[in-house]
C-alpha cells in the first residue's frame, strides 16, 4: 500500500471499534495519578522524594494502567510513589 493516510485511518477505525466493544461489556481504567496509593488498585515499582509536600505518600507517575471489569480489579496500576 502506498497511501499511507489511508492505513493510519484504518487503524484508527480497528482501534476504535476495539475500545467500544470493550468498554460495552464492562471494561474501564482508572486514573492513578495524584490518588492516594492504595495496595488494593496499586503495585508500586519505585520510590521517589516527593517534588512536593502535598504528595508524599501519593502516586506520582503511572507506568501501566490499571483497569477494572465489571467493577473487579483485572489488573493493578503500575506507579511512582513519593516518599
Amino acid at each position: 500500500a502506498s497511501d499511507i493516510q489511508a492505513i493510519k485511518e484504518g487503524m484508527q477505525l480497528v482501534f476504535n471499534k476495539l475500545k467500544h466493544t470493550l468498554n460495552q461489556k464492562g471494561l474501564k481504567s482508572f486514573e492513578s495519578i495524584g490518588e492516594p496509593f492504595d495496595v488494593e488498585k496499586h503495585e508500586a515499582i519505585t520510590e521517589i522524594p516527593a517534588p512536593t509536600e502535598e504528595l508524599k505518600d501519593k502516586v506520582v507517575d503511572e507506568v501501566v494502567k490499571g483497569y477494572y471489569l465489571n467493577d473487579k480489579l483485572i489488573r493493578f496500576a503500575k506507579v511512582v510513589v513519593g516518599k
